[in-house]
């Protein structure tokens, strides 16, 4: 068991297992030079990964989604086995729970990666949300 894991499990209860990530996309011009971020914290709000990283010319759809998968490469190696997604991106967030269907061939392999890997958490609950409520995503990925 890793050293993380076995912090969570030590410290009991669900809320000690969940993992919350906030992520965001920004691309100036769209397409445009774009940015990442969010940040993953455990249930009782502890930060456990923060990112911001700048990924050259794209659209914010791919960006939004480049958010996501990078955060949960990051999160993969933590343990978790509950995993909430909060975005402000429509589209990431309706594709990923099946309400719409990718139709754009460049977003169509992200989803892809996206479903197999969450696929790896027990349970997975995803949660548009209002871009104010998630302003350190938004700063992180405009920062890069």
């Amino acid at each position: 068991m890793s050293e993380n894991r076995k912090k969570a499990v030590e410290l009991g209860g669900r809320e000690k297992d969940l993992i919350v990530i906030a992520s965001d996309g920004a691309a100036r011009g769209n397409p445009g030079p774009a940015g990442i971020g969010g940040v993953a914290r455990d249930g009782g709000g502890r930060v456990l990964v923060r990112l911001s990283e700048y990924m050259g010319e794209s659209t914010n759809n791919v960006a939004e989604y480049q958010a996501l998968i990078r955060l949960l490469e990051k999160c993969r190696p933590l343990g978790y086995r509950r995993l909430e997604i909060r975005t402000d991106s429509e589209i990431l967030a309706k594709q990923l729970i099946g309400s719409y269907r990718v139709k754009s061939k460049s977003l169509a392999p992200l989803f892809d990666q996206a479903k197999k890997m969450l696929a790896e958490y027990e349970q997975v609950e995803i949660k548009q949300i209002p871009r104010e409520d998630n302003r350190e995503a938004d700063r992180l990925a405009n920062h890069a």
